[in-house]
Protein backbone atom coordinates (compact mmCIF):
# COMPACT_ATOMS: atom_id res chain seq x y z
CA UNK A 1 0.00 0.00 0.00
CA UNK A 2 1.37 3.36 -0.91
CA UNK A 3 1.14 6.00 1.24
CA UNK A 4 -0.88 9.61 0.41
CA UNK A 5 0.48 11.92 -1.79
CA UNK A 6 -0.77 15.50 -2.75
CA UNK A 7 -0.51 17.50 -5.79
CA UNK A 8 0.39 21.00 -6.51
CA UNK A 9 -0.94 23.49 -8.97
CA UNK A 10 0.97 22.48 -11.91
CA UNK A 11 0.18 18.59 -10.69
CA UNK A 12 3.24 17.38 -9.86
CA UNK A 13 3.33 15.14 -7.10
CA UNK A 14 4.28 16.08 -3.67
CA UNK A 15 5.94 13.87 -1.49
CA UNK A 16 4.02 11.67 1.52
CA UNK A 17 2.11 14.02 4.02
CA UNK A 18 3.36 13.73 7.10
CA UNK A 19 0.78 12.87 9.57
CA UNK A 20 2.37 14.74 12.32
CA UNK A 21 1.11 18.58 12.52
CA UNK A 22 4.19 20.84 12.22
CA UNK A 23 4.65 23.03 15.94
CA UNK A 24 6.23 25.84 15.32
CA UNK A 25 8.15 26.99 18.37
CA UNK A 26 7.90 30.38 19.48
CA UNK A 27 10.26 32.50 21.24
CA UNK A 28 8.77 32.71 24.29
CA UNK A 29 8.41 28.89 24.28
CA UNK A 30 11.98 28.90 23.38
CA UNK A 31 12.97 30.37 26.28
CA UNK A 32 10.53 28.58 28.61
CA UNK A 33 12.26 25.47 27.43
CA UNK A 34 16.04 26.80 27.83
CA UNK A 35 15.53 28.21 31.41
CA UNK A 36 13.52 24.45 32.08
CA UNK A 37 16.70 23.21 31.38
CA UNK A 38 18.41 25.32 33.51
CA UNK A 39 16.64 24.45 36.42
CA UNK A 40 17.02 20.64 35.70
CA UNK A 41 20.76 21.44 35.66
CA UNK A 42 20.68 23.61 39.02
CA UNK A 43 19.06 20.23 40.64
CA UNK A 44 21.18 17.82 39.32
CA UNK A 45 24.20 20.12 40.86
CA UNK A 46 22.52 20.34 43.94
CA UNK A 47 21.69 16.57 44.41
CA UNK A 48 25.41 15.94 43.32
CA UNK A 49 26.58 18.29 46.26
CA UNK A 50 23.97 16.69 48.67
CA UNK A 51 24.77 13.34 48.05
CA UNK A 52 28.61 13.72 48.00
CA UNK A 53 29.71 12.66 51.55
CA UNK A 54 32.52 15.24 52.79
CA UNK A 55 32.54 14.65 56.37
CA UNK A 56 36.25 16.45 57.18
CA UNK A 57 34.34 19.51 55.33
CA UNK A 58 30.67 19.50 56.54
CA UNK A 59 31.78 21.31 59.88
CA UNK A 60 34.60 23.92 58.28
CA UNK A 61 31.85 25.02 55.75
CA UNK A 62 28.76 24.96 58.07
CA UNK A 63 30.22 27.29 60.13
CA UNK A 64 31.77 29.41 57.82
CA UNK A 65 28.29 29.66 56.25
CA UNK A 66 27.07 30.93 59.84
CA UNK A 67 29.48 33.53 60.20
CA UNK A 68 28.93 34.57 56.88
CA UNK A 69 25.22 35.74 58.37
CA UNK A 70 24.46 39.43 57.73
CA UNK A 71 28.31 39.99 56.03
CA UNK A 72 30.06 39.27 59.60
CA UNK A 73 32.90 37.94 58.04
CA UNK A 74 33.22 40.67 55.46
CA UNK A 75 32.48 43.51 58.04
CA UNK A 76 35.11 42.27 60.90
CA UNK A 77 37.66 42.39 57.82
CA UNK A 78 36.79 46.31 56.88
CA UNK A 79 37.29 46.65 61.09
CA UNK A 80 40.52 45.05 60.60
CA UNK A 81 41.67 47.30 57.42
CA UNK A 82 40.32 50.25 58.87
CA UNK A 83 42.81 50.75 61.98
CA UNK A 84 45.80 50.49 59.23
CA UNK A 85 47.07 52.85 56.39
CA UNK A 86 45.01 55.87 54.69
CA UNK A 87 44.76 53.19 50.94
CA UNK A 88 43.61 50.54 53.87
CA UNK A 89 40.93 52.64 55.31
CA UNK A 90 39.61 53.42 51.90
CA UNK A 91 39.10 49.98 51.30
CA UNK A 92 37.41 49.06 54.07
CA UNK A 93 35.07 52.12 53.21
CA UNK A 94 34.26 50.98 49.89
CA UNK A 95 34.22 47.28 50.62
CA UNK A 96 31.41 48.55 53.29
CA UNK A 97 29.74 50.18 50.85
CA UNK A 98 29.61 47.40 48.20
CA UNK A 99 28.02 45.07 50.86
CA UNK A 100 25.20 47.43 51.51
CA UNK A 101 24.87 48.00 47.89
CA UNK A 102 25.16 43.70 46.86
CA UNK A 103 22.77 43.22 50.08
CA UNK A 104 19.90 45.95 48.89
CA UNK A 105 19.99 44.66 45.62
CA UNK A 106 19.31 41.29 46.81
CA UNK A 107 17.15 41.71 49.31
CA UNK A 108 14.93 44.65 48.04
CA UNK A 109 14.79 44.00 44.65
CA UNK A 110 16.15 40.05 43.38
CA UNK A 111 14.54 38.26 45.86
CA UNK A 112 11.23 39.94 45.55
CA UNK A 113 10.98 39.40 41.69
CA UNK A 114 11.94 35.92 41.52
CA UNK A 115 10.18 34.17 44.30
CA UNK A 116 12.04 31.09 44.10
CA UNK A 117 11.52 28.39 46.34
CA UNK A 118 14.02 27.57 49.07
CA UNK A 119 15.51 23.80 48.20
CA UNK A 120 13.70 21.04 49.95
CA UNK A 121 16.94 19.75 51.51
CA UNK A 122 15.38 16.63 53.70
CA UNK A 123 14.14 15.11 49.99
CA UNK A 124 17.64 15.72 48.80
CA UNK A 125 19.17 14.03 51.84
CA UNK A 126 21.00 16.45 52.77
CA UNK A 127 23.22 14.92 55.97
CA UNK A 128 22.25 17.37 59.31
CA UNK A 129 25.82 17.62 59.98
CA UNK A 130 25.93 20.60 57.30
CA UNK A 131 22.87 21.94 58.62
CA UNK A 132 22.49 26.31 59.22
CA UNK A 133 19.29 27.89 59.64
CA UNK A 134 16.69 28.09 56.48
CA UNK A 135 15.99 31.44 56.20
CA UNK A 136 12.78 32.40 55.30
CA UNK A 137 13.54 34.75 52.22
CA UNK A 138 13.22 33.73 48.81
CA UNK A 139 16.12 31.35 47.30
CA UNK A 140 16.85 33.47 44.43
CA UNK A 141 19.32 35.41 44.61
CA UNK A 142 22.09 34.53 47.16
CA UNK A 143 22.75 37.38 49.31
CA UNK A 144 25.64 35.89 50.90
CA UNK A 145 27.21 35.45 48.24
CA UNK A 146 26.64 38.67 46.58
CA UNK A 147 27.46 40.85 49.72
CA UNK A 148 31.02 38.60 50.35
CA UNK A 149 32.03 38.83 46.22
CA UNK A 150 30.60 42.69 46.46
CA UNK A 151 33.20 43.20 49.36
CA UNK A 152 36.14 41.05 47.62
CA UNK A 153 35.71 43.19 44.38
CA UNK A 154 35.57 46.23 45.90
CA UNK A 155 38.38 45.64 48.12
CA UNK A 156 40.38 44.08 45.33
CA UNK A 157 40.62 47.39 43.17
CA UNK A 158 41.49 49.35 45.99
CA UNK A 159 44.38 46.81 47.39
CA UNK A 160 45.34 44.62 44.48
CA UNK A 161 47.25 42.40 46.87
CA UNK A 162 43.71 41.46 48.57
CA UNK A 163 41.82 40.63 45.73
CA UNK A 164 43.03 36.57 45.33
CA UNK A 165 42.72 35.36 49.48
CA UNK A 166 39.06 37.67 49.70
CA UNK A 167 38.13 36.27 46.33
CA UNK A 168 38.82 33.03 47.41
CA UNK A 169 37.06 33.26 50.71
CA UNK A 170 33.97 34.79 48.65
CA UNK A 171 33.92 31.77 46.57
CA UNK A 172 33.66 29.46 49.66
CA UNK A 173 31.09 31.11 50.92
CA UNK A 174 29.07 30.88 47.94
CA UNK A 175 30.08 27.34 48.01
CA UNK A 176 29.20 26.71 51.58
CA UNK A 177 25.36 27.88 50.79
CA UNK A 178 24.83 25.28 48.68
CA UNK A 179 26.83 22.51 50.55
CA UNK A 180 24.49 23.28 53.51
CA UNK A 181 21.48 22.76 51.42
CA UNK A 182 19.55 26.23 51.63
CA UNK A 183 20.64 27.79 47.96
CA UNK A 184 20.67 26.09 44.61
CA UNK A 185 23.70 26.46 42.85
CA UNK A 186 22.35 29.14 40.37
CA UNK A 187 21.40 31.54 43.24
CA UNK A 188 24.83 31.79 44.14
CA UNK A 189 25.94 32.45 40.68
CA UNK A 190 23.42 34.75 40.32
CA UNK A 191 24.54 36.55 43.58
CA UNK A 192 27.88 36.29 42.27
CA UNK A 193 26.64 38.85 39.30
CA UNK A 194 25.05 41.11 41.77
CA UNK A 195 28.19 41.60 44.09
CA UNK A 196 30.24 42.05 40.50
CA UNK A 197 27.80 44.92 39.90
CA UNK A 198 27.70 46.29 42.87
CA UNK A 199 31.20 47.18 43.50
CA UNK A 200 31.39 49.53 40.97
CA UNK A 201 28.53 51.89 42.45
CA UNK A 202 30.46 52.05 45.71
CA UNK A 203 33.48 53.34 44.28
CA UNK A 204 32.04 55.78 42.16
CA UNK A 205 29.94 56.66 45.55
CA UNK A 206 33.54 56.85 47.41
CA UNK A 207 34.99 58.78 44.96
CA UNK A 208 36.59 56.02 43.02
CA UNK A 209 39.76 54.15 42.99
CA UNK A 210 42.10 52.43 40.65
CA UNK A 211 40.65 52.52 36.75
CA UNK A 212 37.31 54.95 38.16
CA UNK A 213 39.19 58.45 37.14
CA UNK A 214 40.84 59.31 40.73
CA UNK A 215 44.11 58.10 42.21
CA UNK A 216 44.51 56.26 45.73
CA UNK A 217 46.71 58.04 47.79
Amino acid sequence: MTEPTSTGRAGTTRGPRDPRPSVRRTPGRAVAAVLGDLRAVDGALYAAVAATPTPTLDRALRRLSHAADHSKVSLGIAAALSLSGARARRAALVGAGAVAVASATTNLLGKRLVHRARPDRESARVTVDRYVPMPASASFPSGHTAAAVAFATAVGVVLPAAAVPLGALASAVGYSRVHTGVHYPGDVAAGAVVGIASAPAALAAAGGGPGYGVRWG
